[in-house]
């Protein structure tokens, strides 16, 4: 067994930091009380919670009574979406992209079930939307535009601020999958045109389970649940208090490290680029600036993504093929599909996703393993000696 761990694959998940762990602890079995309750001990982890839910809305540049906590990014893609249209009182038309997280195009394809309809953006060689083509896509019932903020597999950073005018200007709802960009880049929802904004405590550094849907106030929707008064209706059930706590805890460390981290990052990121790209025959995708600045994805030619990073795993180092939600897939990236990446090419791709605890001693030893890798599953590779 390797003894070393070198994880890249923050973009999956992150692990719960100290700070945030510690600051959980307490919820689990001393300040253990409903929030709901009455007496003082559950006015007390009210308050916490309450704190929480101030820590979120300031990361965000939101007002308190905006965030609503829920079980995760998926949870609250499905509340906004599904809740904007259980709102009508006839199907619609429903805007998207092409390269979304199956968070989000799966429930657009359920709703298309009920009989709503749903245009999914192209997107160019970078995995852009390009906002002309989604004001084109505009029809009179038009009720809802989702974008997502950054790619989870490739990293590209979507235009949100000129997509979500676009809609403002049309009068149409606008929904963000921030799951990536959170924690990571500075942004607010006033700057973003956001109406509703989806994210997840365990993509910085929080635990898992725990997320938060920004809904912009005075917007109204049919909650998908009904059992209980829990974040003013729209989430009941009795709340996920040590997730909360940690989430608020997360957030507020994630949002003051920014500028540090992000230049951190973007050193790393662009380091490890070039170090594989050396390599020869291989290829970035998504932009190669308007990215996350812990985003690494390549397509090794001639050889099967999945091959290396089955090597890379013998080696200790921790990364993946695209979405940690289909990593169980047989089917190319639909990402990179979307972008004109032929299957081969696809195949070949692997996503290194940094965090907080990567080092340079990190990059160079991935570079000293991925070199030999790729050079061995090449030599076996009968694509790659007919070329």
């Amino acid at each position: 067994m390797q003894s070393r761990l070198v994880y890249m694959d923050h973009g999956a998940t992150t692990p719960v930091r100290k700070e945030v762990f510690d600051y959980m602890a307490p919820y689990f079995q001393e300040q253990y009380s409903n929030p709901s309750s009455l007496h003082a001990p559950g006015r007390e982890v009210r308050q916490a919670v309450e704190e929480a839910r101030e820590k979120t809305a300031s990361a965000l540049g939101a007002n308190e009574d905006e965030i609503y906590f829920t079980a995760g990014g998926t949870e609250s893609n499905n509340i906004a979406l599904r809740g904007v249209a259980k709102k009508r009182t006839k199907p619609g038309h429903i805007i998207t992209s092409s390269v979304e997280h199956h968070a989000v195009l799966d429930v657009c394809k359920n709703l298309e079930n009920e009989g709503h309809r749903v245009k999914y953006l192209p997107v160019n060689q970078y995995g852009r939307v390009d906002p002309e083509s989604l004001k084109e896509a505009i029809e009179d019932d038009t009720f809802m535009i989702s974008i997502m903020a950054a790619n989870n597999e490739i990293g590209t950073l979507q235009p949100v601020r000129e997509l979500g005018a676009v809609a403002r200007e049309k009068g149409i709802l606008f929904h963000t999958d921030a799951v990536q960009v959170v924690g990571q880049l500075p942004f607010n929802v006033a700057d973003l045109n956001a109406d509703f904004l989806s994210l997840s405590a365990h993509k910085f550094n929080g635990p898992k389970g725990i997320g938060a849907l920004y809904m912009r106030k005075g917007i109204k929707i049919d909650p998908l649940y009904r059992g209980g008064s829990q974040e003013r209706k729209l989430r009941p059930g009795t709340e996920n208090v040590p997730g909360i706590i940690g989430l608020g805890k997360a957030i507020e460390l994630a949002v003051s490290e920014i500028p540090e981290k992000k230049k951190k990052l973007e050193h790393l990121r662009d380091r490890l680029i070039k170090g594989l790209r050396d390599i020869g025959e291989v290829y970035l995708n998504g932009h190669p600036k308007e990215r996350l600045p812990g985003n690494v994805n390549v397509s090794f030619q001639y050889i099967e993504g999945e091959s290396v990073l089955l090597s890379l795993d013998m080696e200790g180092i921790a990364a993946s093929s695209g979405s940690a939600c289909s990593s169980g897939s047989l089917e190319p990236s639909h990402v990179l599909s979307a972008m004109g990446l032929d299957h081969s090419m696809a195949h070949g791709s692997v996503r290194f996703s940094l965090g907080y605890g990567n080092s340079e001693e990190d990059i160079d030893y991935v570079l000293e393993k991925a070199s030999p890798i790729v050079e061995r599953l090449r030599s076996m590779s009968p694509t790659y000696h007919a070329r």
